[in-house]
């Protein structure tokens, strides 16, 4: 691998071989999303424990300190909305040339394997891939987003998967499901969880994470999860613990409701 390449990824896969992303760009395609309308103030308390920001260009410029900051993923696809008629129809909305201006360790863009617009997607990542090689930026796949979350099953994911993995993604983010073990086997890059199922409880996120991780996954890309809970300092505390230190989901469970007690409410 190429020195520029290998040092991207090392910015984002830490030496135990796993990593936090926070994930911040919901925007780009919900306008102000519950909790995140004002991106500064919600990343600011969690930069400390995340290993890098997927953000894109508008947010990383007005909300995001470069002095103060973590390795950047650059969300680079979009050109719908969530009031359009398919959030599917994405294109390339930055160059390889503004990553590069903004220092960036990796971009990333969504693929739609099913969709009306399979082809397309599956198309701008090879496009996106072949820039990146030639600038020795990594390009992380986010699959199964929009309406495709309905089809989120170890099947479907394990194509999807390996279907971006075949077309040169460095890493794919993915969704956890059962049987995640069949979606890691089959995918050769490193796979990191976006998310998993619709859960009530705190204890649910920890134990769908801890599965993932000893079922493959090199770690999470989780936002929603984070900085919406009510204590997302916590929160995110927690799921580092599963992520680095291999907590169990008990664990995890004693070391939120630890920093819960001592911590402030998220307004």
């Amino acid at each position: 691998m190429e020195w520029g390449m290998a040092n991207r990824l090392a910015q984002l896969i830490q030496p135990d071989g796993h990593t936090l992303f926070l994930p911040i760009d919901h925007g780009y395609f919900q306008g102000p999303t519950r909790k995140l309308e004002e991106p500064g103030k919600t990343i600011e308390p969690l930069l400390p424990y995340a290993d890098a920001l997927f953000v894109t260009r508008g947010v990383l410029r007005s909300s995001v300190d470069p002095n103060n900051s973590k390795p950047i993923i650059l969300r680079v696809s979009g050109g719908t909305s969530m009031v359009g008629k398919d959030l599917a129809n994405e294109g390339i909305t930055t160059s390889m040339e503004e990553a590069i201006r903004l220092n960036v360790s990796a971009v990333g863009i969504s693929v739609f394997v099913g969709s009306d617009y399979e082809k397309e997607s599956l198309l701008n990542l090879a496009k996106l891939v072949d820039d990146g090689e030639k600038y020795g930026i990594p390009v992380m796949a986010v699959t199964a987003v929009g309406k495709e979350m309905e089809k989120r099953d170890a099947r479907y994911l394990a194509l999807a998967c390996r279907i971006a993995a075949e077309l040169g993604a460095r890493v794919v983010k993915t969704y956890w499901c059962e049987d995640f073990e069949k979606i890691t086997g089959g995918c050769p890059v490193p796979v990191v969880m976006a998310g998993g199922p619709q859960v009530d409880t705190e204890l649910e996120i920890f134990e769908f994470v801890h599965d993932g991780m000893q079922k493959g996954s090199i770690g999470v890309n989780l936002g929603r999860n984070i900085w919406q809970n009510e204590f997302p300092v916590a929160m995110i505390k927690a799921i580092r613990a599963v992520v680095h230190q291999d907590a169990t989901p008990e664990k995890a469970q004693e070391i939120y409701d630890g920093e819960k007690a001592g911590g402030t409410k998220k307004s």
